[in-house]
């Protein structure tokens, strides 16, 4: 017999949100708890817990983010411009470096997840440059298993991070490889690993953003942050446990975004969510104007609600009439009962 958490289970007891430290590991454990012959499920009920991310709306406690080494907060606004200097040719050249390491993460509190990192966080770094410079990664492998970087973009093939195609294609732990490439097109990108099997490789957390500005910039805004849609698979049976945005489920309901009235915010939005079809973003209250794949500078519509598909990404810009808590999710409601969804805080 075995024992599986489901994410229907989950819900059953009453959402992620009633999980305390104590409660999570036995939900874990025991949730799925039966007997042969199709004995009915037994499971522990969690105390509730309600967190101060919104009056009424289940929380999750926190997780230890010192011990998780990376804040999702600050991931918001961490953009990584690389050590810049100048080639002989007067090209900007970016560097970066990137480490592969096996880490545990405390996804709610008293549930970690195995997870595979770029340097050490989900997700890894938001590298930022600007159109026709040159980029150069240095990822080593200091995992145990095999890996890579795939980049969205273009690139010649020994730089594709696809198995069969170099050295890139699969750098072997304690191995390393230089990815090198110009910046192009501007626009909003992702990077993956793109060994196989893929979807374990991506579901285990190995992706990030790449942002790569037009030659003469976007008009200015007030702040500007990234979101990384994607989904938490603790039990490895190819379906989802929890969904997060920047790593840690619940995290923007119980540590609401600060903006003020009238500012022009600007989201860098990508999903890289594995196991289900489509991923969304709807924005409560106010609508924004939306950027497909960042590549121009016109918006293709003016919404308050979008579906992208895995490695699908857009650009959001908004601004808010009124101050108070304003609620941003999945709109499928299972996702968002399961850690997708967090809050603007709009101050006067």
């Amino acid at each position: 017999m075995t024992n599986k958490f489901s994410r229907r289970d989950f819900l059953k007891l009453g959402g992620a949100g009633l999980v305390t430290a104590a409660g999570a590991t036995a939900v874990l454990t025991q949730a799925n708890a039966s007997t042969e012959g199709g004995a009915k499920k037994h499971f522990i009920q969690p105390h509730q817990q309600m967190d101060h991310g919104g009056d009424g709306l289940p929380g999750v406690g926190e997780v230890d983010i010192k011990k998780n080494g990376f804040d999702p907060t600050e991931i918001l606004y961490d953009f990584d411009y690389g050590k810049v200097s100048t080639l002989p040719s007067g090209q900007t050249l970016r560097e970066y470096e990137i480490v592969v390491i096996n880490k545990n993460i405390e996804v709610v509190p008293g549930i970690e997840f195995p997870a595979w990192t770029y340097n050490g966080r989900i997700p890894g770094p938001t590298l930022r440059a600007t159109e026709g410079d040159r980029i150069r990664i240095t990822m080593k492998n200091g995992s145990n298993h095999p890996h890579s970087m795939h980049f969205h973009g273009f690139h010649p093939a020994e730089m594709d991070g696809v198995p069969g195609t170099g050295p890139g294609g699969m750098v072997e732990p304690g191995q390393e490889f230089v990815y090198e490439f110009d910046a192009e097109p501007f626009g909003l990108h992702l990077y993956h690993c793109h060994v196989f099997p893929l979807a374990r490789h991506i579901a285990k957390g190995l992706y990030g953003t790449l942002i790569i500005d037009p030659k003469e910039g976007r008009p200015p805004v007030d702040q500007e942050m990234v979101m990384v849609m994607h989904g938490i698979d603790i039990d490895f049976d190819d379906v989802n446990d929890f969904y997060a945005v920047n790593g840690i489920p619940f995290y923007y309901q119980n540590h609401p975004i600060q903006i003020k009235v009238g500012e022009k915010i600007r989201i860098y939005l990508v999903n890289i969510l594995e196991f289900d079809f489509v991923n969304s973003f709807h924005l409560h209250a106010t609508f924004f104007n939306y950027y497909p794949t960042g590549t121009s500078l016109t918006p293709s519509e003016f919404t308050d609600t979008i579906i992208q598909g895995q490695a699908q990404r857009g650009i959001l810009e908004f601004t808010y009439k009124f101050p108070g808590m304003y609620m941003f999710h999945a709109h499928v409601t299972e996702f968002a009962e399961l850690g997708w969804n967090g809050m603007f805080e709009v101050l006067p």
